[in-house]
């Protein structure tokens, strides 16, 4: 039995810039900070000699879970990835008074796509950001928790 979603986990080249923009700007919780190796890990991930650090951060129920491998050595990614290309495509946090958040993330020099934008014929305000590896980062309020967009964003 399946009892729900336990976190989301973005690699990384660089686990301190992350966690500065996840820990200190975002505000979320870090559980832990470990050094990771060993043939467990390298059997999980499938990939030998796997050897890194990760981080474990938590906001109310949701977990993100950050991975900078030392090896092997991984491949940059495209810190402009379109959201539209196939694989995961972004962590959205629920959060009061977006324009508000949306100022002091700016301010601190988060790149957006926008200014936040209303949809659900004015239940849902919402934005795109990206966070210092490119990763996309939806920031919502939701006024009207009965609204299906609620669901869908």
């Amino acid at each position: 039995m399946i009892r729900g979603i336990h976190h989301t986990s973005i690699s990384t080249g660089d686990l301190d810039r992350l966690l500065g923009f996840y820990r200190d700007l975002v505000g979320i919780e870090v559980l832990f900070e470990v050094d990771f190796s060993g043939a467990e890990i390298e059997a999980i991930t499938a990939l030998p000699g796997a050897k890194g650090r990760v981080a474990m951060l938590r906001a109310a129920n949701a977990h993100i879970e950050l991975f900078e491998y030392a090896r092997p050595v991984p491949e940059t990614g495209d810190p402009n990835r379109p959201v539209c290309n196939h694989g995961l495509t972004h962590i959205c946090f629920d959060v009061v008074d977006l324009p508000a958040e949306y100022a002091r993330l700016k301010a601190a020099g988060v790149p957006f796509h926008c200014e936040p934008q209303w949809l659900g014929k004015g239940t849902v305000l919402t934005t795109y950001a990206r966070d210092p590896d490119g990763n996309v980062v939806e920031f919502q309020e939701i006024l009207n928790p009965k609204s299906r967009m609620a669901m869908t964003f």
